[in-house]
Formats: structure tokens, C-alpha cells, sequence
């Protein structure tokens, strides 16, 4: 790839995809982002109004308006568009993505329309392909994006399929165990997760008007989350292993995951504690707390860090794990310009 990258992004409107575009806009090595909405109108919108705090600044200068257009793909191949990032609804990347890759652009998609490698996991979303043969090609050949685990097939991708938000939290804290062999997965495994109201997206509900949330704490979509289907995936568990259950904070942002296995007979903290030292090792926006110093979502807002800690029972084989994260940042948009990196081939932590 080039010293420098030109990216766009569709769907620059929402949550993620405006905290996409102030992560691009202070990339050393991204030119100024291409903005697109997907909406079938020309309504023009700019994105220096709509978020004043960052929305005119490129790397500390001034940067004037940045349009943001209906999706024109002509416009995209003029532009020499080099990565497309998708903040698009499941359906409309699903639609996208196939389009964008028949015209050379390498993508990174946000959404969960290509993470999901069964057909029995990805029937939550229910899609409706236009093109059965070409969507299952891309399925297979589509790469999971969480880099520490991952960067291998994102580097070689055309196709990135960023992590979830619950999955990324659950994922990095539990792969180091599992890889080692050091957990009695017979026991089960509960992932107990909570997750700041930004996670529901931009579009108002009536479970996320401040009314319902405000002075609130409650589960929902018990038994049927969909980023159930990444854990099991990516961590090989069978879904008798896992329970998962999101709950919904009173607070804008973060996910705070707490996660209850049993380790193997004659396992010890100090075993645990070194298996994720040494599997982090060289993971930049991996933070081990260790044993005994539990992460808290305060730590990791506004920032790309995944952090991890955990309790062990003394003399026994109880433990709880730990993970916290900014949904917003290594939970979305800080982790697809983290797989940007990896994609054009920059260090991993250019522009985070």
C-alpha cells in the first residue's frame, strides 16, 4: 500500500460512524475520509456541523466542510478509494459489500452481516441475498476482525468483518485460557455483560429514550443475542458451554464483561495470570490487570484498550474474569481502523 490511504465511509451519520471519521481524520496516514449516507435520496448533510467537537479538524489544522453524500460509486472509483468502512445497518451492508468488492475496494464492515461463518448462527439476521453463490463465497472467504487474534487473514482480506462489541469483550478475555487448555469448559461458561446505551446505535427506541434508561439496569435478549454466535465461533464452545447475557447501563458508553469459569484441577492464579501475559505480549490495546486488580469501564472510555483482570477462589477452582472496553472505540470504529492498519500493513496502534 501507499505512505498514505484513501479511505470512505458510509453511514458517517451515526454513533460509529462519526467516531470513525474523527479516528481518520487524525490518522497520519489517512488522506481526508469520503463521506456517504445510505439513504435511496440526495439529501447532503455536513459533518462539521452535525459534530462540531471534532468535525473540522484534520491532524490539528483546520479542514473546512466535510460533505457528506449519497452513496455515488462512480464517485468512489474518481475519489481512487482504497477501503471502504461500512457503519450501515446489517441489511444494507449485506447489500453493499458485494457491489464494493466487484470493484477492487478492500472493506471493512461494522456491522454483523459477514462475522458469522454457520448458517445456523447466521440466521438471526435473516438475510435475503441478491446473489446466493456470491454471498457464500464471501462468507467463507470474509475475515473475523479482531486483530490480536486474527491479523494474518485481515492482512490478506478483502473483506473485514469487524468484531462485535459483547463479543470483542468476551473473546479477548477467555481465548488466552481456552488456547492454553486451562479451563474446565465442562463446567459451562456465563458471560454476564454490560453495555453503555450508545451500543443500541443512534436510532431512538423506546427501551433507549433516557426515561426507560435513566436510574435503570436490565437484561434483554436472553438466549438470543446475536453476538452469541461469534463467541461460540471463535472460541470453538458448543452453545451448551456458553450463557450470555447483555444488560443495559444508565451510562452513554462502555462494556463491562464479567465471566464465570472453572479452571482445571491443579491450575493457579499464577498460571493463569502468566498464560495471558504471555499471549498479549505483543498486543498493544491489550491490557492485562493480572490477578487480583479488576478492570473498570472508567479506565478504558474513549480509548482502544481492551482491559483484563480476574479473582480467583482460594484453594479453589472458581474464578471470574474481567474484561472492559469502550464499545465505541475497540468495540466499533477504534477496532476497524486497527484492522485498517493491519490491512495496509502500518503498526497497529497509527492514528489510535
Amino acid at each position: 500500500m501507499p505512505t498514505t490511504v484513501q479511505p470512505a465511509v458510509v453511514g458517517a451519520t451515526g454513533y460509529t460512524g462519526a467516531e470513525l471519521t474523527r479516528l481518520l481524520l487524525k490518522h497520519p496516514r489517512s488522506r481526508t475520509p469520503l463521506l456517504f449516507h445510505d439513504r435511496n435520496d440526495d439529501t447532503a448533510a455536513d459533518f462539521a456541523e452535525l459534530y462540531p467537537q471534532f468535525g473540522a479538524v484534520r491532524n490539528g489544522s483546520p479542514q473546512g466542510t466535510l460533505p457528506i453524500e449519497r452513496l455515488d460509486w462512480e464517485r468512489v472509483q474518481r475519489a481512487g478509494v482504497d477501503v471502504l468502512f461500512l457503519c450501515t445497518p446489517h441489511e444494507v451492508s449485506r447489500r453493499l459489500v458485494p457491489h464494493a468488492v466487484a470493484r477492487g475496494l478492500r472493506v471493512v464492515d461494522l456491522s454483523g452481516a459477514w462475522r458469522l461463518k454457520q448458517t445456523s448462527h447466521r440466521a438471526v439476521y435473516a438475510f435475503e441475498d441478491e446473489n446466493p453463490q456470491a454471498a457464500s463465497a464471501l462468507d467463507a472467504s470474509a475475515a473475523y476482525g479482531i486483530p490480536e487474534l486474527r491479523a494474518a487473514a485481515i492482512a490478506e482480506a478483502r473483506v473485514v468483518a469487524n468484531a462485535g462489541c459483547y463479543a470483542t469483550s468476551i473473546i479477548l478475555a477467555l481465548a488466552a485460557w481456552i488456547d492454553g487448555g486451562l479451563l474446565d469448559l465442562s463446567a459451562g461458561v456465563v458471560c454476564d455483560s454490560k453495555s453503555g446505551v450508545s451500543g443500541a446505535g443512534k436510532a431512538a427506541t423506546a427501551r433507549t429514550q433516557f426515561v426507560e434508561v435513566s436510574d435503570n439496569f436490565s437484561a434483554y435478549n436472553v438466549f438470543g443475542h446475536r453476538h452469541t454466535g461469534e463467541m461460540l465461533e471463535q472460541l470453538g464452545l458448543e452453545r451448551s458451554q456458553l450463557q450470555f447475557t447483555p444488560h443495559l447501563l444508565p451510562i452513554p458508553r462502555g462494556i463491562f464483561s464479567s465471566i464465570y469459569v472453572r479452571a482445571k484441577n491443579g491450575t493457579r492464579a499464577r498460571d493463569l495470570d502468566a498464560c495471558l501475559r504471555e499471549f498479549y505480549s505483543e498486543a498493544p490495546f491489550v491490557r492485562v490487570r493480572g490477578s487480583g486488580k479488576l478492570p473498570e469501564i472508567r479506565y478504558t472510555l474513549h480509548t482502544n484498550y481492551c482491559d483484563i483482570g480476574f479473582e480467583m477462589e482460594p484453594e479453589g477452582s472458581r474464578v471470574l474474569l474481567v474484561s472492559c472496553l469502550d464499545n465505541l472505540v475497540k468495540g466499533a470504529s477504534g477496532q476497524a481502523v486497527q484492522n485498517f492498519n493491519v490491512m495496509c500493513g502500518f503498526d497497529q496502534r497509527e492514528g489510535l
